[in-house]
């Protein structure tokens, strides 16, 4: 079976479990890191050197580390191999399309949202926080999301129609940065995908976890 290493509540984890409840593939999971710990035993860094989560083991023994790799891993292997065409294509043009707003989001987003408001809030005692820091990423995180707002005026998703890996890493921020209590723009059609997104129930199961 499929197993997969990290805390249900992590960012990164639930972006590998969405994936995982989309393709409703059977797996156990092995509560890692944080309060959890064991990432730095030996048989967890066989898996990765690096000492972090989320990390998979599939049933060939195939293990597979970083987020955004995993989920490629995953889409390849149990997506496109069995005939869905969509979460990420066998040609190079539409998997691009796809990888840039995965890495988008993981280089432009994510930051701004988790490193500069989220840890700051929710993690941080309130003497030892940056405001200018939180202020500055909140600024951020609004022209992110006015960007996709706009892209999302004439899709339902960022790739058309249906839900595909471009969507999982920047829609996995919707539920914390709706659920933070924090100054955010209009949104009409990001407030809409993250309503459709919801209707999911691996987005519910996964994502929609507290924080």
């Amino acid at each position: 079976m499929l197993k997969v290493w990290g805390r249900r509540s992590a960012f990164n984890v639930q972006k590998v479990m969405w994936l995982i409840g989309e393709l409703g593939l059977p797996h156990g999971h092995v509560p890692a890191g944080g309060s959890f710990g064991g990432i730095d035993q030996p048989d967890f860094l066989a898996l990765n050197p690096h000492g972090r989560v989320p990390v998979i083991q599939d049933v060939d023994g195939t293990a597979v580390w970083e987020s955004h790799s995993i989920l490629r891993y995953l889409a390849a292997t149990y997506g496109t191999a069995h005939g869905d065409d969509v979460l990420w294509p066998a040609d190079a043009a539409g998997r691009s399309q796809r990888d840039r707003w995965m890495d988008w989001s993981l280089s432009r987003l994510q930051p701004a949202l988790i490193d500069g408001i989220f840890m700051p809030l929710c993690r941080t005692p309130e003497a030892q926080r940056d405001p200018a820091l939180v202020e500055r990423s909140i600024a951020q995180c609004a022209a992110s999301f006015q960007l996709l707002d706009a892209r999302l005026q004439t899709r339902d998703f960022l790739e058309g129609d249906r839900l595909t890996l471009a969507d999982i890493p920047a829609g996995t921020c919707l539920y914390r940065y709706f659920e933070l209590d924090i100054p955010r723009p209009p949104l009409p059609n990001v407030t809409a995908w993250y309503q459709r997104l919801q209707a999911r129930p691996a987005y519910r199961d996964h994502v929609m976890v507290a924080f």
